[in-house]
């Protein structure tokens, strides 16, 4: 609980303090803008309340797309770090592609898929799963290189084939980066979705957050943005739990 305890007094402060400028007016006029379009968190509240039902239909439509890119992700992104751990000519040739891929702004791309693939959810998916699949490659192939080369040769001593030593000492090792990529990705995802979302899309928090732009409706528009960092979190919190009861020998 004390690890939590000064975070959330934190929260709890800014909140406060956001409730009693906006409510005043305050925010309002330092933002130079009318008092409608600067909610409290007590109207946030309300809204999240009143809209429950429409909030969880599309979250729900968000948290598929989340759930499904990052699979693709979290699969591709292994396959392919162990791919280039064991072979230098691969690793030579297609790591500065990937880093190289980071360097194309996502947002731009989204576009392109859904003319491409059409409104249904494979460009979602397609753009979750290039945002999450950098930090899980990267960071498993560093923690496969990052493997004691004494325990290596006790293993060759021992007359261990390529795959035992890959399964019995790099593997355990790189999966506290797995873990951390994975993390650093689903986080991330959430981002992912919303610009699929807005790219084209007739569901979900970034479509739902599209109307509510267009409409002024700024108390549900950070309503959506509260229930995508929540889901941000509880998938973080998710992995984090997993990561603990996998990675017991850390």
């Amino acid at each position: 609980m004390r690890r939590y305890l000064l975070p959330a007094a934190v929260v709890a402060a800014l909140v406060g303090a956001w409730q009693l400028a906006a409510s005043t007016g305050v925010l309002a006029n330092v933002l130079n803008l009318q008092d409608f379009l600067v909610p409290a968190p007590s109207e946030i509240a309300k809204t999240l309340w009143e809209d429950r039902s429409l909030l969880t239909d599309n979250a729900w439509v968000t948290l598929k797309e989340v759930l499904l890119g990052f699979g693709c992700a979290l699969v591709a992104g292994l396959a392919f770090a162990v791919g280039l751990h064991l072979s230098e000519t691969l690793r030579r040739a297609f790591y500065p592609l990937i880093v190289a891929s980071q360097t194309i702004p996502i947002i731009a791309v989204a576009p392109i898929l859904v003319v491409w693939f059409g409104f249904g959810i494979g460009p979602k998916l397609a753009i979750i799963a290039l945002i999450c699949f950098f930090p899980i490659t990267v960071n498993t192939l560093d923690g496969l290189r990052s493997v004691d080369p004494d325990a290596v040769k006790m293993m060759r001593t021992l007359d261990a084939s390529r795959w035992a030593i890959l399964r019995r000492v790099e593997s355990p090792t790189a999966l506290p980066y797995a873990f951390s990529g994975a993390k650093i990705a689903v986080a991330v995802a959430v981002i992912g979705a919303v610009f699929g979302e807005w790219a084209g899309s007739s569901s979900g928090l970034g479509y739902l957050m599209q109307l509510d732009n267009a409409a002024l409706n700024t108390p549900r528009l950070w309503a959506s943005v509260t229930v995508l960092s929540a889901m941000a979190i509880l998938l973080f919190a998710l992995l984090a739990l997993l990561e603990r009861k996998v990675v017991t020998w850390r």
